[in-house]
């Protein structure tokens, strides 16, 4: 690669488990760790063995989501035999710079303000942070991520963050500032099938990344956990004359996927059937497990424990089919761990923005850990494959990379207008994006704008934001924001949440809209101006039919080559939903 800009200013940190000369070159510009605020909450327990003070990624999650945004193309790049093909970041001509501030019992929330104010002074293009709050998202003043955030976006710098995976659950988005670009987690047309065949002839199909030696197709007996001494599989908890040669059936919760395989193997059972968590209803989760194991969802669970309990004597192998593209089941489907609106703490601002891949991503791995991140796992990868919207997160960054580089003169506002107007809602079938956790067509609660769209964004017809006191008031933080009410509907969202508090009551939003298509007099409902701006305004109907307490639909933009779309999430009364 020719040399990095020369606007950069960053640098690595050499230390003696991290040789910047060996590692750092120009792909890896930066390479700097923040520990200070870790070490002080916790004592010092930072060690070059186990915990390296150091850029080194001992984990495993910055690599893999660094090399998923920026990562160079490689040819032959896989997890064993899974998802073999050709890799490349979404901005393989970016460089990277890494800023490590979590260590092996979490982030300090000084650390992490210290490694966004060192990005700012090296002066980086795009911070992508696939981190958030562990609990509920803090109000924006306490929430160390979004006070870090807004500094860097006041300073022309892209802030792409994940939505946090504690769905489905409703209030569970974090990172929900109006100045992030706030990114759920969603399928690709690409899946890792494992059945399981019972003694009765049913099988059921779940996911696994097993790379071992197969089963084979002799039934084995199977068992369930909480009849052999662990229903969650616990370590030294499974009776082991009860387990050894058998399958076993493990419940969600304790302890970990990979964790729950490893005490199974332990106690000498052969394989493992993973029970997916109720809500996540027809998604179950993809592991590299250490032993022959699967995961099934709940429902598919239920079938099998009853098989349990009814046959005398019950069998049963799995299956593994390796890599498997194709149409169905239909993609993109949201993630059921996608974390979801309405935001807790400005209902008014839809939460997530977008939704970019974030189920089993194959991408870089450190040589520091294993895959399955247990110790007894001697293994050693380049590539791994796991799932969060710490995977969709870097997606989207990447792309907002090449946006930067197609359009320099784009605000970081005028970035996410593009990524999210020109999103689009419908999956390789042509309905409405799933949720995998209901079955059903999501919401812009669960996807935001929709699925990002890198080549539409480049060129979205019309940005509905711009830089007036209403939006430098959540992002520049440098004019009266007195002088028009700052009021949530005036920040040019370019999505519309609308809260009703009464039958009575009324909302009214102003938005603006600036062409910046190559057509200078494009039509978009009649011939404007580059700039105009509209109102909408949202009147609650005593006689209107809501069964349902939200309310989904959009506003269009449309001229004869693009479509711009805002997506509408209005929340009724308690009192007039009850009322029906």
């Amino acid at each position: 690669m020719p040399p990095p800009p020369s606007s950069f200013r960053g640098s690595c940190v050499s230390t003696p488990s991290f040789n910047a000369s060996a590692y750092c070159n120009k792909k890896l510009v930066g390479a700097k760790f923040f520990h200070e605020g870790y070490q002080a909450a916790y004592g010092n327990r930072l060690d070059e063995t186990e915990d390296p003070r150091s850029p080194l990624d001992s984990n495993g999650h910055g690599t893999h989501t660094a090399s998923t945004a920026a990562g160079s193309a490689v040819a032959g790049a896989a997890f064993y035999n899974y998802a073999e093909g050709k890799a490349v970041g979404m901005a393989p001509g970016a460089r990277i710079a890494a800023y490590k501030v979590c260590w092996t019992n979490g982030c300090a929330d000084s650390d992490i303000l210290k490694a966004i104010d060192a990005a700012i002074e090296d002066r980086v293009d795009v911070i992508s942070p696939s981190l958030g709050a562990v609990d509920d998202a803090p109000n924006f003043y306490e929430d160390q991520m979004a006070i870090g955030a807004f500094s860097a976006v006041r300073r022309g710098i892209v802030v792409s963050a994940s939505a946090g995976n504690s769905g489905p659950g409703e209030y569970t988005a974090k990172n929900i500032a109006p100045w992030f670009i706030t990114v759920a987690a969603s399928t690709i047309n690409r899946r890792f099938p494992a059945s399981v065949v019972l003694g009765n002839g049913k099988t059921f199909t779940g996911a696994s990344l097993y790379a071992g030696t197969p089963l084979g197709e002799a039934k084995i007996p199977l068992v369930y956990g909480g009849d052999v001494g662990s229903a969650f599989c616990e370590a030294e908890k499974l009776n082991t004359s009860l387990v050894a040669g058998k399958i076993v059936v493990c419940d969600p919760g304790v302890n970990g996927r990979t964790v729950k395989g490893e005490a199974v193997k332990l106690a000498g059972g052969v394989g493992e059937i993973l029970v997916s968590t109720e809500t996540f209803g027809e998604q179950a989760m993809a592991n590299a497990h250490i032993l022959a194991a699967t995961a099934v969802p709940f429902a598919d669970a239920e079938k099998i424990k009853q098989y349990i309990r009814t046959d005398a004597s019950p069998v049963a192998t799995i299956v593994f089919q390796g890599t498997v593209v194709g149409r169905k089941p239909t993609s993109p489907r949201m993630a059921s761990f996608s974390s979801r609106d309405p935001n807790l703490r400005a209902p008014e601002i839809l939460k997530p923005d977008i939704t970019a891949p974030g189920v089993d991503i194959l991408a870089a791995w450190t040589g520091e850990t294993s895959p399955s991140a247990l110790d007894s796992d001697t293994r050693w990868v380049k590539y791994n494959i796991i799932s969060g919207t710490s995977m969709s997160c870097p997606h989207v960054s990447g792309v907002t990379a090449l946006l930067r580089q197609a359009h320099p003169d784009w605000s970081p506002a005028a970035i996410k207008s593009a990524l999210m107007t020109t999103a689009y809602n419908v999956d390789n079938a042509g309905d409405i994006i799933r949720d995998m956790s209901t079955g059903q067509a999501s919401t812009p609660f669960v996807r935001g704008a929709g699925h990002v769209d890198p080549n539409h964004a480049a060129d979205p017809g019309l940005f509905t934001t711009k830089d007036d006191p209403a939006v430098n008031c959540s992002t520049r933080g440098a004019v009266n924001c007195t002088t028009r009410g700052a009021s949530v509907g005036d920040l040019n969202y370019p999505a519309f949440s609308v809260v009703l508090n009464s039958t009575d009551g009324e909302v009214t939003q102003r938005h603006t809209v600036r062409n910046v298509g190559s057509n200078v007099r494009a039509k978009y409902r009649g011939r404007w101006r580059r700039t105009q701006e509209y109102t909408v305004t949202f009147t609650p109907l005593r006689e209107a039919n809501v069964t349902e307490k939200y309310t989904f639909g959009s506003i269009v933009w449309r001229d004869s080559k693009h479509k711009v779309t805002s997506p509408i999430a209005i929340t009724w009364p308690v009192s007039q939903v009850a009322a029906m």
